[in-house]
């Protein structure tokens, strides 16, 4: 055990506090903080379990079964605490120890550590919340179970530990054999009576190298429910993908629960699909699938979310000799999303404990579906708004190669920022880079509308300048007030047409609209926005002559030049964002883009990311980038300046990023 103060039942005591010990056995593991890392946990402990039993450790033949399963419940329990509240890896130890004092029994200690230092006060959760979370009982649990119990807060780790204590001798206890599978007189845990209550444990799949464990003791079966539930849990939080999930539902009920097991997605308008099937024996599956898609189950409407015995069908190829079969709406926030249908050979019914547990674990699934679907359709959304704000490709400029870099900060957003390459007047090329102020559906409104007012402006033959003053004076007109507060309804009607088809409430309950506009569109009517136009040179495609451009920055990053030698410059003028004052004329600079030379744009995700109290172009640190890029073509640029700002913090931008590179042939 290792040292330091501890929480243990509401007193500090040192951890290990039980006298002088003598570690018989100790293994250890790290893992990472994702979703799989409690069933990782699981199996550590049970493959120690079991490797001491086999390696006859002392005292190892001690751990009754219960024992072993209680210590795999609290450890699922603590590393998923860990891993959703800390975020953090996890640090997972496991010994047996042996007091020094003669005739006090010996003791499975379990350690798990995460690396999130956190202090709190007397009686709270040491993760800063009530210790009851999704999926488990967390520390309540603990208390409820473990012989004792704590929590060793460090510098920059906390540990929470727990001791459970074994049979006094190897004759103590119901079935003291430590993992191997078999009982003290020679025979097979499996092969002793089960009262009715364990019926629900007895179907769960045996941890490695032993045989399932039976007892004859109602919490034992209730933990190993709770222990199938939260490995359920685990597994399907933070999955949105239908697929995935159903793929994990299956694979997590057979052979556990069921010899085999169909899950169907309800559509719309429609008949509900097949999506997936699984059979013990692989050489049913086929058949299966065949059988199962000619006769989808019908539920009573009655059966909410409610298991309900199902006749087991006739066709021994696909299912195998008889036995009895289950089916179950799967419901969620009272909706249904699909049913499940599973089987298991050999019962006459099952058990009522056994149903309880898949309607939870049913419950379960509904929900994990039903977030898939909610994710499926924000991205849809967003690809829709994402197709109007953005052109669909860069057209190639005479004289030019270009390259575009362009992330949103929110994988289901439309950003903020913006861009655009398009033909201007008189055989000129026009581009722009934007930023919105703000976020969201307001500020890509606000996008949806200066694009094409930009390239409507550029083709009637206003300069650049006259281009920023005209944008301008429409971003402060009360018609783009309106604009803005009907955003929603805009944006609803763009979506209908592209065949997604939502309403005004279901966008706010996506949470892609707000659920009420500010005034006026906020500050989402203020933009920072780069405008230029470019004009071949030489023989007029460009070649050997360059490129001339004329620029106008308002309130955006002013872009940089690099020269073939190395060497960077900065060019146009600083001057206000639109929208913020009606009275102002924009001024524009003109210069020529030499063969060889790199013209870089880039909104404020790129300067302005942070690692600390720095940002990335603190002391010219975007120039320094840009220097180190001579002599390569404008994608390799783009990518190196990309490369360069996600390595400057260990936290991705925390906004939109963009960059346009225009390099002169």
């Amino acid at each position: 055990m290792s040292g330091g103060s501890a929480e243990a039942g509401g007193m500090a005591v040192p951890v290990g506090g039980v006298g002088p010990v003598r570690t018989s056995a100790s293994a250890r593991a790290s893992l990472p903080g994702t979703p799989l890392a409690a069933s990782a946990a699981r199996r550590f402990v049970r493959a120690a379990l079991s490797d001491w039993a086999a390696l006859d450790v002392p005292a190892a033949d001690r751990i009754t079964e219960r024992v072993g399963d209680e210590a795999v419940l609290l450890v699922s329990e603590l590393v998923t605490n860990a891993v959703v509240h800390a975020g953090t890896a996890v640090e997972l130890s496991c010994a047996l120890d042996v007091p020094g004092h003669e005739g006090e029994p010996p003791s499975l200690v379990v350690e798990v550590t995460d690396h999130h230092p956190t202090r709190v006060l007397r009686g709270e959760s040491p993760y800063g919340e009530e210790p009851e979370y999704a999926g488990g009982h967390g520390l309540r649990l603990v208390a409820g179970i473990a012989e004792s119990w704590g929590t060793t807060y460090r510098r920059t780790s906390k540990t929470v530990w727990f001791q459970l204590a074994v049979a006094a001798d190897a004759e103590d206890g119901p079935a003291a054999v430590g993992f191997d599978g078999f009982g003290r007189d020679g025979t097979r845990l499996a092969e002793r009576a089960l009262p009715r209550e364990a019926h629900a444990v007895e179907l769960v799949a045996p941890a490695p190298r032993r045989a399932p464990a039976r007892r004859h003791d109602p919490e034992w079966a209730r933990h190993g429910a709770l222990s199938f539930l939260a490995e359920a849990s685990d597994m399907l939080a933070g999955q949105f993908d239908e697929d995935l999930v159903t793929s994990l539902a299956v694979q997590l009920l057979v052979p556990r629960l069921a010899d085999w097991c169909a899950v169907w997605l309800d559509t719309a308008g429609g008949p509900p699909r097949l999506v997936r099937v699984w059979h013990a024996s692989e050489g049913r599956l086929e058949e299966l699938w065949r059988v199962l898609e000619k006769e989808p189950p019908h539920l009573p409407a009655a059966a909410r979310g409610g298991a309900v015995d199902w006749p087991w069908p006739a066709d021994p190829a696909a299912y195998g000799p008889g036995g009895a079969a289950l089916a179950c709406r799967l419901i969620a926030g009272g909706r249904a999303v699909g049913t499940l249908l599973l089987g298991r050979a050999g019962l006459v019914r099952m058990p009522g404990e056994v149903v309880g547990l898949i309607e939870d674990f049913a419950r379960r699934v509904a929900l994990a579906l039903a977030s898939a679907r909610r994710y499926t359709r924000q991205a849809d959304i967003s690809r829709v708004l994402q197709r109007g704000l953005l052109p669909s490709g860069i057209p190639r400029i005479p004289g030019l190669e270009s390259a575009v870099v362009y992330e949103p900060t929110g994988e289901i957003s439309a950003g903020g920022d913006f861009y655009d390459v398009f033909p201007a007047r008189d055989g000129r090329w026009g581009f722009v880079l934007g930023d919105v102020c703000g976020n969201g559906p307001e500020a890509a409104v606000v996008t949806g509308l200066v694009r094409p007012w930009l390239r409507l402006l550029a083709r009637e033959g206003y300069g650049v300048g006259e281009v920023l003053d005209r944008l301008n004076q429409l971003l402060g007109e009360e018609a783009v007030e309106a604009a803005v507060e009907g955003a929603a309804e805009a944006v609803v009607a763009g979506v209908e047409a592209a065949g997604v088809g939502v309403g005004v409430a279901e966008l706010v309950d996506a949470g892609l609209v707000g659920a009420g506009l500010p005034p006026g569109g906020g500050t989402a009517r203020f933009l920072s926005l780069l405008y230029g136009e470019l004009e071949p040179l030489g023989n007029g495609d460009g070649a050997g002559g360059g490129v001339r451009c004329t620029l106008a920055s308002a309130g955006h990053p002013l872009p940089l030049v690099l020269r073939p030698d190395g060497s960077v410059r900065t060019v146009t003028a600083p001057q206000i964002l639109l929208g913020v004052v009606d009275d102002v004329a924009y001024e524009s600079e003109t210069f020529d883009l030499a063969p060889g030379e790199t013209l870089l744009c880039v909104t404020d995700g790129v300067t302005e990311h942070r690692s600390g109290s720095r940002q990335f172009d603190d002391e010219e640190g975007l120039a320094a980038v840009l220097a180190s890029c001579a002599g390569m073509s404008a994608r390799e640029v783009a990518e190196r300046v990309r490369e360069a700002v996600h390595a400057f913090a260990a936290e991705p931008p925390d906004d939109d990023l963009a960059m346009l590179v225009l390099k002169a042939l």
